[in-house]
């Protein structure tokens, strides 16, 4: 250290660093060590700084309040350092900044300070409590968003049990909870599907018309926009990869091809998503939206299929259609195309594991939001057996006699 002071009758030192002009200060407080920044450059204002500090930290202790465990935080800090190293290659990029974001904005302002023991059950609920009563004027957080960031506290709290800073991992479920109702994902039936497209393809026709009168820069971009759009809409309902896949694809992970069983050409796709990389196959459906974007973007193998993700375009067209809500009162996302596209290919008797497969999902994932709400589904000839009905015969001698 290059300079060092005591405050308080020695209880405080304020040092300072080689080669930095920040002050710190330490104690020994409760049988622990506690150190600080005071962010001042000043000698004078930093003694200041860590005398109400020194102070702050007595009357926390008087109230028990005074943490000498591992808090939420250093387990937060532990648990970024290692996450990302340890998942290199099998986590999307954005699920892990998606964790981070969750801890920074959500979680450390509100069990932050909190030693690790101290969270429990009880806290966690208060915790969604506060998470359900926001601010004025804030938006309240959906039911799968409050799972993600309880998905993440978990993780936290795991990694702090691993460093042994917590005997074990507390009970953190969700309390009051009843088996939910089994609910359709939105999605478009065929007829509504067909509304779709026609009206996209009549949104790419009414841009090139518009487009007479703009300027030359503003009148491409637009008429693009509405064209690729109508691409990727066709595109979706046909592969049934999602979203946020379809805006990784570049023009080399998709291949036109002949099907050997059925003659067609389709696209062979090279999907990178959540779970790594993928592959679909694509029905015949898929070819012309490719084969038009190649045409029309002239691209390089490393360029995405869509480098827009269109999602205000599409969410106007669906307001101007009437379908932006489903008859559940579900709003219809371009996740939704993907939800069609599994049931249109159940619906046309496709084998379910075949389906699943190439869509990167389970049998139980679609046995439970798509299966059981498809009518053609269920076999009415299995359902509607009757036993055979007894034959009535000739009445003799006063007796009755039936056979079956």
């Amino acid at each position: 250290m290059a300079e060092k002071h005591t405050i308080l009758e020695g209880k405080v030192h304020v040092y300072r660093r080689n080669g930095s002009p920040i002050w710190h200060c330490s104690t020994y407080l409760k049988g622990k060590n506690w150190r600080v920044s005071t962010k001042e450059e000043s000698l004078s204002k930093a003694k200041d700084w860590a005398e109400d500090w020194y102070f702050g930290l007595k009357d926390k202790g008087r109230r028990g309040e005074l943490v000498t465990e591992k808090t939420f935080e250093d387990a937060s800090d532990q648990f970024e350092a290692e996450y990302e190293v340890l998942t290199e290659g099998e986590r999307n990029a954005r699920w892990v900044k998606d964790h981070y974001r969750r801890i920074k904005t959500y979680l450390v302002p509100f069990f932050g300070g909190m030693g690790l023991s101290t969270i429990n059950a009880g806290t966690v609920q208060e915790y969604r409590v506060s998470r359900m009563t926001p601010a004025e004027g804030k938006k309240l957080p959906s039911r799968s968003t409050l799972h993600h960031e309880t998905v993440t506290l978990r993780l936290v709290l795991k990694a702090a049990v691993r460093h042994r800073w917590l005997t074990h991992l507390p009970d953190i479920s969700q309390p009051y909870k009843k088996s939910s109702k089994v609910e359709h994902r939105a999605w478009f039936t065929p007829e509504e599907y067909k509304q779709l497209y026609t009206a996209t393809r009549a949104h790419a026709e009414n841009a090139r018309k518009a487009s007479k009168k703009a300027k030359e820069g503003e009148k491409a971009y637009r008429v693009w926009l509405a064209e690729q759009l109508h691409d990727k809409i066709l595109f979706l309902a046909n592969t049934g990869v999602r979203p946020d896949e379809a805006n990784w694809l570049e023009y080399r992970d998709v291949e036109i091809v002949k099907d050997a069983a059925t003659g067609q050409k389709i696209l062979e796709i090279q999907v990178r998503g959540k779970r790594g990389v993928g592959y679909c196959k694509s029905t015949s459906g898929a070819v012309f939206p490719f084969e038009r974007m190649v045409a029309r973007n002239s691209p390089k193998p490393t360029d995405r299929l869509f480098p827009v993700d269109h999602k205000k375009q599409f969410n106007g067209i669906l307001d101007k259609i009437g379908l932006k809500l489903d008859r559940e009162g579900n709003r219809r996302t371009l996740y939704s195309l993907r939800h069609s596209y599994i049931s249109f290919r159940l619906l046309e008797g496709a084998d379910i594991y075949q389906v699943a497969k190439n869509c990167r999902t389970s049998v139980e994932m679609i046995e439970k939001h798509y299966a059981v709400h498809l009518k053609n589904r269920l076999d009415a000839a299995a359902i509607n057996v009757r036993k055979p009905r007894p034959i009535r015969r000739p009445k003799a001698e006063g007796v009755e006699q039936t056979e079956t």
